[in-house]
């Protein structure tokens, strides 16, 4: 009986308890680890050296409580009892780290996966999604049960504390399909019945189908065979849904966890491997490594590679002249003997096999070739990789004076060229394709010297090695494929996951993030999410909009890296628009002209944006009252509108409106301007003399009137400019020696004085009882005024005696007005202007100087300096 037990902080909580088939307590005992899989839960990233997170069980049918334990990981160790611990410092930069523990029963080695997961503690921890080991009737005793929590009070969201463990399930399984995953449990299911689904990548999500569930019993099924390194997870969303009662449980993340299984063999890096070695080194000396990979889950043993020489040829001067690192591949000199002059080349056949040298096999070749130090001299250089013509121009030692350079050997991609320079004293390595650090950071070239011209003499071929270092450089992410293509409806909802689009970074040994963004948005649909390139509807897109050209929209998605410059690579995605009915169709013309008379058929053309599914053919119908006086019907071919006046109308704009459907059934109301005018037939230009007769007439009329009216208005002015000249004739002549008196015909102070507002006075009348308004019945009787007196001398008496009256009147202005009383005085006592006179006192002035000061002053001279004249 196999349980599944989750770890924290040294307590084990029983999660989930998976009944294996076939087997009771009663069976017969198997040696094994009494959990599936360990998870130990720690609250921070970094682990200190010594700590002790968990023991794991061993039972192997006996009374023993001590075993012999091993880690794959040698950061970790396991003591006899099973207690797990930490040999040196951890940090867990992803947030977990899964490795493997194994032990020997009866001969066969077992193991058990674990996993040490980081997660932060809030508060208070409940199981909300509690897993059951009780059966019900006609269940399977091997299908684990996942139960919605239910809360007091009825069905209720609640915050999910706790993670549930993930469902493992092994890739490569061979059904039969549908295959039972596990069942899906509501705790209200006794009281309504509940309904059950799923949501997320593998469900509802490409690659869709993948996972099912049936509504009514809750048992998750997976369809089809499940490969690791496509996807290694599936995290779904569980829903249970009261039917009728509109309550629906908190959904619930399932993890479904892929698990692997050794289906891949390691692959050398390269084939085969080339190097060199001087024929002087000892043993020890290293000579090259020798890498493969495996594509199986990483860290475990599936993808734990062993490395072996299977054989030497030649087998000389020993059978063992090398020795591999079996976890490295590095390979050694492992015996004295080694001669360029007997054995100038060594080939070793390495085996690579997986599960630490048990698992699955792949072979490769190592090309040794043996130097002498003395004639071969070593060159090394470095290049960037993704670069081509990259120039090595080391000068290989060579005595002659016109020599020709050639790779002989470690090149067998033609990754590289040999050439001679112009001087024919040095060779020139070029790099001919790019290289690349990910694949291989390391070629040793073997580079042959000769003469152009043979010597007469047979000599040694001089020989150099260049070990070519590869540079890593930042290499921008690579979107996968570089230019994606889907389809979807144009009236998807917002909101909606559309895609997930993300890239590689081929910087493997950098282990470095990649983050989104949309750099071309044209139409500004589309969202992404930074951290996992999920590509969401932002706004509602329109397969009829300017920026989609042939139904399809392009956008710009970036990934950039984030190294100190970081690298960007771009991916294009397009869009396929699946055209809806969104579009109702509506007549081009607005405005058409007809005769009265025996009129002719009008063709309206009629538009529709939508594609040729939702437009033609269509249908027209009158709207309105335009029934009386026209009719309408579609052409042949159903994309026009026959319109035809069926009575005589009087001239003048008329509104027609007509209703167009499309064929399924989406219709728009157009109004058309119809000019009717007096004409007969299809003769169309009657419309325009008619109109043009009446707009001359109606023109020269208009024109006759302005000209009478200007004509009549500068008679009036005539006549007022010499009445005005008349009036303002001055009534003495120029050359009148007396002073000139203007009259101007006024007597008031102009429209301030005359256009007042007489309400104003009577502000605050009415607190004042002593004062009386005209617009009110007096109560008081009205006192007299006295005449104007005919003496002089009581003037001052009558001033006061006619003041106290108007201060006493009901009927008189305001208190605080003037009042104006017809009286000018008895006279002046100054003297009268008369009293300058022609005096005979002036007759000694000299007046001829007022001629210099003017012509106003020439007047007074020739009136006062003319002599008797």
């Amino acid at each position: 009986m196999g349980a599944f037990w989750f770890v924290e902080l040294g307590v084990l909580i029983l999660f989930l308890q998976a009944f294996k088939p076939g087997l009771s307590e009663e069976s017969k005992c198997l040696p094994g680890f009494n959990s599936e899989m360990y998870i130990f839960k720690v609250e921070r990233n970094h682990l200190r050296s010594g700590r002790s997170l968990g023991k794991v069980v061993f039972d192997d049918c006996t009374s023993r409580t001590s075993f012999l334990f091993h880690s794959e990981d040698s950061r970790f160790k396991v003591d006899g009892d099973g207690t797990l611990k930490l040999k040196r410092g951890l940090t867990l930069h992803n947030g977990h780290k899964e490795f493997y523990v194994s032990t020997q029963s009866k001969g066969k080695k077992i193991t058990v996966p674990v996993r040490v997961l980081h997660e932060a503690r809030h508060g208070h921890h409940h199981n909300h999604h509690e897993m059951t080991t009780q059966p019900k009737p006609g269940e399977s005793l091997s299908l684990p049960v996942l139960n919605f929590h239910k809360s007091s009070g009825g069905l209720k969201r609640r915050k999910r504390d706790w993670v549930i463990p993930p469902i493992n399930f092994p890739e490569n399984d061979r059904g039969p399909f549908p295959k039972n995953v596990v069942k899906i449990k509501s705790s209200n299911d006794k009281e309504m019945k509940i309904q059950y689904s799923i949501t997320g990548t593998g469900a509802d999500l490409p690659p869709v189908g993948l996972f099912t569930v049936d509504k009514n019993s809750g048992i998750l099924y997976v369809t089809q065979s499940l490969d690791r390194e496509k996807k290694d997870q599936y995290i779904l969303l569980a829903h249970a849904v009261a039917v009728g009662a509109g309550i629906a449980e908190d959904p619930m993340e399932i993890i479904v966890k892929v698990i692997d299984m050794n289906d891949n063999k390691p692959v050398f890096t390269q084939d085969p491997f080339t190097g060199t070695v001087h024929g002087a080194s000892k043993p020890g000396d290293e000579v090259m490594q020798v890498t493969a990979t495996d594509a199986d889950e990483e860290d475990s043993a599936n993808s734990d590679v062993r490395y072996t020489i299977l054989s030497q040829e030649p087998p000389l001067p020993s059978p063992n002249m090398f020795v591999i690192n079996p976890v490295t591949g590095g390979i050694r000199i492992k015996a004295p003997g080694l001669n360029k002059e007997k054995i100038p080349k060594y080939t070793l056949a390495v085996q690579a096999a997986d599960m630490e040298g048990n698992g699955l096999t792949s072979f490769g070749k190592a090309i040794i070739t043996v130097t002498d130090s003395n004639d071969n001299p070593s060159y090394t250089v470095s290049v960037p990789e993704n670069k081509v013509d990259v120039t090595d121009g080391d000068d290989p030692h060579s005595s002659t004076c016109s020599t020709t350079y050639k790779i002989v050997d470690g090149d067998t991609q033609g990754l590289f060229s040999g050439s001679t320079s112009p001087s024919k004293l040095e060779g020139i390595i070029t790099t001919a394709k790019p290289l690349d650090f990910e694949k291989n950071n390391k070629y040793t070239l073997l580079v042959t010297v000769q003469n152009e011209v043979p010597f007469a003499v047979s000599l040694p071929t001089s020989t150099a090695t260049v070990v070519v270092n590869v540079e890593d450089v930042n290499e921008a992410p690579v979107f996968t494929p570089v230019e994606k293509i889907i389809r979807k409806p144009e009236d998807i909802p917002v909101d909606s996951d559309l895609v997930l689009y993300t890239a590689t970074d081929p910087d493997t040994a950098r282990n470095q993030k990649v983050t989104y963004k949309i750099r071309n948005d044209p139409a500004g649909w589309l969202s992404i999410n930074k951290d996992t390139g999920l590509i969401k509807v932002k706004s509602l897109m329109d397969r009829e909009s300017t920026f989609v050209q042939d139904n399809k929209y392009s956008v710009i998605v970036l990934g950039i890296d984030n190294d100190e410059i970081p690298a960007t690579g771009t991916g294009t995605l397009i869009i396929e628009l699946e055209d809806v009915n969104d579009n109702a169709p509506t007549i081009d013309e607005s405005v058409i002209r007809v005769c009265n008379k025996e009129s002719s058929p009008q063709l309206l053309s009629v538009t529709d944006k939508d594609s040729a599914g939702f437009a033609a053919p269509y249908t027209v119908q009158l709207q309105g009252s335009s029934h009386s006086n026209w009719t309408a019907r579609m052409n042949d071919t159903k994309t026009g509108i026959i319109l035809t006046l069926k009575t005589v109308l009087d001239s003048g704009d008329y509104m027609v409106v007509l209703r167009v459907s499309d064929n399924q059934g989406l219709h728009h109301d157009s109004t058309i301007q119809a000019s009717v005018c007096d004409c007969k037939g299809v003769d169309v230009q009657c419309t325009d003399k008619a109109v043009a007769g009446f707009g001359i007439s109606s023109i020269l009329g208009i024109l006759g009137a302005v000209l009478l009216l200007l004509l009549l208005s500068l008679l009036l002015l005539m006549f007022l400019r010499k009445r005005g000249g008349e009036k303002k004739e001055p009534l003495l002549q120029e050359d009148d020696v007396r002073d000139n008196i203007y009259y101007y015909d006024e007597e008031g102070g102009g429209e301030d004085d005359q256009d007042f507002d007489l309400s104003v006075l009577h502000r605050g009348l009415d607190n004042r009882p002593d004062v009386f308004r005209n617009d009110i019945a007096p109560t008081m009787a009205r006192p007299e005024y006295r005449p104007r007196p005919a003496n002089p001398a009581d003037i001052g008496n009558f001033i006061d005696d006619n003041l106290k009256a108007a201060d006493n009147d009901p009927t008189a202005p305001p208190y605080d007005s003037l009042l104006v009383f017809d009286y000018e005085g008895g006279g002046s006592e100054a003297g009268s202007l008369s009293s300058l006179n022609s005096s005979n006192s002036g007759g000694d002035q000299d007046y001829d100087l007022l001629q210099e000061w003017g012509p106003r002053f020439k007047k007074l001279s020739d009136m006062y300096g003319g002599g008797e004249d």
